[in-house]
């Protein structure tokens, strides 16, 4: 029925064909989660070894938005997102391919290049579809895509053969199918010139926006240290805490944090972003406390149960932090300002990941998390002291 009324209204299947491309890129993205361990076993590959193949995704995707971010203004969106999709494909195969670390972290870099790309081009796409219902999925598609690529992941590497190909076998499938789905959607832009002009990196930050990104920024930096932690080292600190060596459990806490943030930002999309900010950040300290605990007791359901407060605080967080600097910036700064606000939450996402991995060799994975925890609530509590102290000085202006 979904499918039927898709075909029947173009702008309707625009937005299901793109909303369904972008949550699968995101999906790819989280697929090597679980498989983690498997590398290490397979190839005695060091903690640090897998933050870095985790980071040089971040360091790429974030290449790609500085440098070909608008190229579908310039080329058009259906072209820009096949482009994207032939990447993944390449990178689906060298991971197929990969008997090694050069070639996890080959594919790795492909594959961010290739989902920067893709985010890009597909969130315009998305808004051009509709603009009602655009921006919602642009922010509820990575989400729910990482929980199901982790979920089924887990899954796969769990009960089904050949672990280390299956899956993205499975995947470059569902590549080639949806570059058909795109060939056979209307084009929704209007080219314009300057192409080679837009290839060149441009970050800046407005006047008006610079006072609440550098408050913000404690906390942005927080949600995205936090993200990359449980993307890169959670499987290895299941294992570690309680035993375990399921890729199923350690697909589910992944999941658990992706649908929690995914389904916060749903309900709350509509309240201030400053209050929004301000309510997320108790509730993400609370999980991580929780989280910490359940780490030092072993419990699984202690550990599942400070994964979703922390996601409801990690939902929140970004949705706040996202809408607090947006509306401060001209339409036609939003894109430089979101640029400069990518660097700082990819960095974030990516550097700290591999610190994190060099203290886990050095220190046990249990202190590690107990540091990163530490300094996470640390980064949350100065921001809210910030914007605490920023609101009553503007009341006592007022």
């Amino acid at each position: 029925m979904i499918l039927s009324r898709a075909d029947a209204d173009p702008s309707r299947r625009g937005l299901f064909v793109y909303a369904f491309t972008l949550g699968a890129f995101f999906a790819a993205s989280a697929a090597p989660t679980p498989l983690y361990r498997v590398y290490q076993q397979l190839w005695s590959i060091s903690p640090t070894g897998i933050t870095v193949v985790f980071a040089v995704y971040a360091f790429s995707l974030l290449a790609a938005l500085l440098t070909i971010g608008s190229i579908s203004d310039h080329i058009g969106r259906r072209p820009a997102v096949a482009l994207a999709l032939v990447l993944q494909a390449i990178a689906m195969v060298l991971f197929i391919l990969a008997d090694g670390y050069g070639w996890l972290v080959g594919a790795r870099l492909l594959q961010g290049f290739a989902t920067g790309a893709a985010a890009s081009a597909i969130g315009a796409a998305l808004v051009d579809a509709d603009s009602g219902q655009g921006p919602i999925v642009n922010s509820l598609a990575p989400l729910v895509g990482m929980a199901v690529g982790a979920l089924l992941c887990g899954a796969l590497v769990e009960y089904a053969p050949a672990p280390a190909h299956l899956v993205y076998i499975l995947l470059l499938a569902l590549v080639v199918a949806q570059l058909a789905m795109v060939a056979r959607t209307p084009e929704t832009a209007t080219r314009r010139g300057g192409l080679l002009a837009s290839l060149w990196p441009r970050v800046a930050v407005p006047g008006a926006a610079r006072r609440m990104l550098l408050l913000i920024t404690p906390i942005n930096v927080a949600l995205w240290t936090l993200g990359g932690f449980f993307l890169s080292l959670m499987p290895s600190l299941i294992v570690s805490a309680t035993g375990s060596r399921s890729t199923v459990l350690a697909g589910a806490v992944v999941a658990a944090l992706m649908l929690s943030g995914a389904a916060t930002i749903q309900l709350i999309r509509g309240l201030p972003a400053r209050r929004v900010v301000l309510t997320a950040a108790p509730i993400m300290i609370a999980g991580m406390l929780v989280l910490v605990l359940g780490v030092h007791q072993g419990s699984v359901p202690v550990l599942l149960v400070g994964t979703l407060g922390t996601g409801i605080g990690f939902g929140a967080g970004f949705l706040g932090c996202v809408g607090s600097i947006v509306p401060l910036a001209a339409p036609d700064e939003r894109a430089e300002l979101l640029a400069a606000f990518y660097v700082e939450s990819y960095l974030a996402f990516s550097v700290p990941a591999i610190i994190a991995g060099v203290l886990a060799g050095q220190v046990g994975l249990r202190l590690t998390t107990d540091i990163y925890a530490a300094a996470i609530i640390l980064l949350v509590v100065v921001g809210c002291a910030a914007l605490m102290m920023d609101g009553r000085t503007r009341t006592a202006r007022a």
